[in-house]
């Protein structure tokens, strides 16, 4: 692509957040939220009481774009083969002999959305980490690639608790970032009700195609960063860890009462490559302190763990990362 091309895919990026605005109201920081994942090539969880609209935020997303799409709705009963496929036996007319066939399932397409994931068990949970992290599946002996790109967008109900498996930390640490959906405001709300009460439909648009997003992934990885925001992603990743012995790090308080394990080396990655793609979805080529302000919580959120003082006291992960933003001395320039 040359630099208009890139230029005139870039502009797509907010028709892209136009377009689900016909039929989302409000929510705007999520939107760039999810769109900062897909551009950094990463799987997003979404978390909300019900009736926020996530199912249909993603769907509306997914139609905005050339690409494929398909939900799993997860339940207890669910199974591996139910989400990856599973081998059928098939018979030859020509020859009557009869062979085994892998029949693909709905994790073979470009966008999965894995609907309220915290109610299968563990090991349909668990079908989907090959998947998310090699971009690819195992089956009878067999490595079966998925489609490029290939995204991850799961649900999950953080209300009811009965009969529901919470994912592991493993898991969790797989998704690039953890969105939480809060209510609309009341401008918001008014407007919902009268987009869904009335007789008026919206069509979306496709605007974005599969090449092209690929081609705006391979453009994060581009933008430009410099070592002084390089060393203050680290400075925050390893302040959230309250057993480290680095003597330069300031302390946060938080950290030190409420938070039982830090975030790891995948944290950083994740906080550069969210920072990036902010800026490239803001227009610009540079990454600045505002890009990583913006993603630290989505990033860190699931990545730091409490301990039981920290749930005794009704403090959040949000509340830790707050602590940390502002513990953390901040770079003289915010291009450093």
């Amino acid at each position: 692509m040359n630099e208009q091309e890139i230029t005139a895919t870039l502009d797509k990026l907010s028709q892209v957040i136009d377009e689900v605005g016909k039929v989302i109201v409000g929510q705007k920081n999520v939107m760039e939220e999810l769109l900062i994942s897909i551009l950094a090539g990463g799987h997003c969880l979404l978390e909300g009481v019900p009736g926020l609209a996530k199912t249909l935020m993603v769907s509306s997303l997914a139609q905005t774009l050339e690409l494929n799409f398909n939900r799993v709705q997860f339940t207890p009963d669910l199974m591996p083969s139910d989400i990856i496929g599973t081998e059928i036996l098939e018979t030859d007319h020509s020859s009557g002999e009869r062979f085994f066939k892998f029949q693909k399932g709905p994790v073979f397409t470009n966008i999965l959305l894995a609907d309220e994931i915290n109610r299968t068990p563990p090991k349909t949970q668990a079908a989907l980490l090959e998947a998310m992290q090699e971009k690819s599946v195992s089956y009878g002996g067999e490595s079966h690639a998925l489609p490029k790109p290939f995204f991850v967008l799961a649900t999950q109900n953080p209300v009811e608790q009965a009969g529901t498996y919470p994912l592991p930390e493993a898991q969790l640490d797989r998704f690039l970032m953890f969105i939480r959906v809060g209510y609309p405001t009341q401008a918001e709300e008014v407007e919902i009700l009268k987009r869904t009460t009335g007789n008026a439909e919206s069509t979306l648009t496709r605007v974005l195609k599969g090449e092209e997003l690929l081609v705006l992934q391979q453009l994060v990885r581009s933008v430009e960063v410099s070592d002084t925001l390089l060393d203050y992603v680290s400075a925050l990743v390893r302040t959230t860890r309250p057993d480290s012995s680095d003597n330069d790090l300031v302390k946060c308080d938080k950290v030190n009462s409420f938070v039982r394990w830090g975030a790891g080396p995948r944290a950083g990655q994740a906080l550069v490559l969210c920072a990036k793609a902010k800026a490239l979805l803001s227009g610009r080529y540079a990454m600045t302190l505002a890009d990583l302000i913006f993603v630290a919580p989505a990033v860190l959120r699931h990545r730091i763990l409490l301990n039981f003082q920290a749930e005794a006291d009704n403090v959040s992960t949000d509340d830790v990362i707050s602590d940390l933003l502002l513990s953390v001395p901040k770079p003289t320039s915010p291009l450093a």
